[in-house]
């Protein structure tokens, strides 16, 4: 069904002047469609200050986070929303005077660093404090302040120095979090786990409606408001869904907790989206306004530094990480700059299109930026979080040949440039953290997937979903014969939960946590299966 954006008139009448590629170079366009004219302005022309001892509700419904750890700067994150279910939180178009600590301690007895920072009504009133000159390799505590309102702490850390000899680090990687499709459950466990850092690898938002007992919820204590019935399409759309997801106390507790870091996928904009064209075939256009509003939303929504922030339809989401020498993390955008899936998407048979050297799932300039990042690399681990599937997967069906075309089996060739760029590079200890298809997966990645006994370059590591497809099953109807068919396929889940993955010196371990249920709240978390990778001799084997 096609949409009908109800985007601002003026916004969609600039729209309408503008070519599928001019939108995203012309300066006018950006002055009208980046809402470069909605950003916060100094002088006379800013917006009132608002006195907070008006605020008479809590405004830290929607919790605080961490994100993006670097060795001497932790980023910090909330957004004031004392009435989050309303168009602006609850509170009027001024401005808000934050106050932020950071200490050693928990208690906040030994308060390290303290500012004070300005939630702008233009950015729906989230802040992003980035507080520098840590010291590496530490845990911190943190908290805000607004009038007499004070939030719960948070947790973060920074990362250790670039060229520390880390001995140890473990990761947590979810995606997935479809809000009506159930409890967050995963995260509560998640909250509690012992991991140093949280890599969100996509759909944190579903555009989908969601109903008055929250889908699959099924709530009897509550009724959730009509606005949430209908698909996220225009900015006020995707802030107030946003709020939704993010006063959930599961994924609260998660956030606190730990620093995460983000990647969007498809759904934090529109199902299978591919650069400018969208599911329905709307005017590019058009549907660039949606993605404009979708990623202002997303990095007004997430722990994300200056230089994420969007102008208009275009974010810089791509970006590299270090653990000291231990690892580096290239963490991918496989939805901005891909080429359209061949085929009309879906699960087809490999053509001459999908396997043409023009088909490009991150887009020619970040296939250069990774294989170039690998080419520097000083580190023991280099580790990819990204989106989409990147091995091989054969259709469980004895002779069909069908292949998922949004994933990189729908773009063979832009896999191809990169494992070739490993190669080049000298990689050793390659590993793919991966999201989006509601299982879980370990996989070896082979140098050529048509070949069995290929050299093992890499592991692939999927994270099921924390909730999106409901409860699941651990092994679904197709579970022996997608093994058989995909010989380098080590483990197949399909019960929702996350990966924890545990790099060292010697090797990796990764371990699958499931919960038996997510539609109904409370169910214990289990380790579902664990596998090892040495360093220096890739290939998964199960501990």
């Amino acid at each position: 069904m096609s949409h009908i954006p109800q985007h601002a008139p003026e916004l969609r009448a600039a729209a309408q002047h503008l070519g599928r590629r001019r939108f995203l170079t012309v300066t006018g366009a950006a002055a009208a469609l980046a809402f470069a004219t909605n950003l916060p302005t100094g002088g006379t022309a800013a917006a009132a200050e608002l006195d907070a001892a008006k605020i008479k509700a809590d405004p830290f419904t929607l919790g605080l986070a961490s994100g993006d750890p670097l060795p001497g700067s932790v980023l910090l994150w909330t957004r004031l929303a004392p009435s989050p279910y309303e168009t602006g939180g609850g509170l009027p178009a001024e401005r808000v005077e934050v106050r932020w600590e950071l200490a050693l301690d928990e208690r906040f007895r030994r308060v390290i660093r303290r500012g004070t920072t300005t939630a702008h009504p233009e950015f729906n009133h989230s802040v992003h404090v980035e507080v520098d000159h840590l010291a590496p390799g530490r845990v911190y505590y943190y908290r805000f302040r607004v009038g007499g309102w004070v939030s719960a702490p948070g947790r973060t850390r920074t990362a250790p120095a670039t060229a520390s000899h880390a001995s140890a680090l473990t990761l947590a990687a979810v995606s997935c979090q479809a809000y009506h499709d159930g409890y967050y459950t995963a995260y509560k466990h998640l909250a509690e786990d012992d991991v140093d850092v949280v890599f969100h690898l996509g759909d944190y938002l579903y555009e989908y409606a969601v109903t008055s007992v929250g889908g699959a919820r099924n709530y009897t204590d509550r009724v959730l408001p009509a606005v949430f019935a209908k698909e996220t399409v225009t900015l006020d759309d995707y802030r107030l869904r946003y709020a939704l997801y993010k006063t959930d106390p599961d994924l609260i507790a998660a956030h606190a907790a730990h620093p995460f870091v983000v990647t969007w996928d498809d759904h934090e904009t529109e199902n299978n989206y591919a650069g400018d064209v969208d599911e329905n075939g709307n005017p590019p256009a058009e549907f660039l306004l949606r993605r404009a509003s979708a990623y202002r939303a997303y990095w007004e929504n997430q722990p994300l530094r200056r230089p994420q922030l969007p102008t208009g339809p275009d974010a810089q989401l791509y970006r590299r990480l270090q653990w000291g020498r231990l690892a580096q993390f290239d963490i991918l955008d496989t939805r901005q700059y891909r080429t359209d899936q061949a085929n009309g998407d879906g699960w087809k048979s490999p053509t001459p299109e999908s396997e043409a050297a023009s088909q490009t799932l991150p887009g020619f300039t970040q296939e250069r930026w990774l294989i170039d990042g690998w080419r520097h690399s000083r580190a023991l681990w280099n580790v990819v979080p990204q989106q989409v599937t990147f091995s091989r997967r054969n259709n469980p069906a004895a002779g069909n040949t069908t292949l998922s075309m949004d994933s990189w089996d729908g773009y063979p060739a832009s896999r191809e440039r990169l494992l070739k760029g490993a190669d080049a590079a000298r990689v050793r200890n390659l590993m793919v953290l991966t999201g989006d298809v509601h299982v879980s997966y370990a996989m070896d990645i082979k140098r050529d997937f048509d070949d069995a006994d290929s050299r093992t370059v890499g592991t692939e590591i999927v994270t099921t979903s924390i909730t999106s497809g409901k409860d699941g099953s651990a092994r679904p109807s197709n579970w022996a014969n997608y093994l058989a068919r995909n010989p380098h396929m080590k483990h197949y889940d399909g019960q929702r939960g996350y990966v924890t993955v545990a790099l060292g010196e010697e090797s990796a371990r990764a371990d699958f946590k499931t919960v038996s249920a997510v539609t109904t709240p409370g169910a214990a978390l289990r380790t579902a299966a664990s596998f090892v990778t040495e360093v220096g001799d890739q290939g998964l084997h199960s501990v």
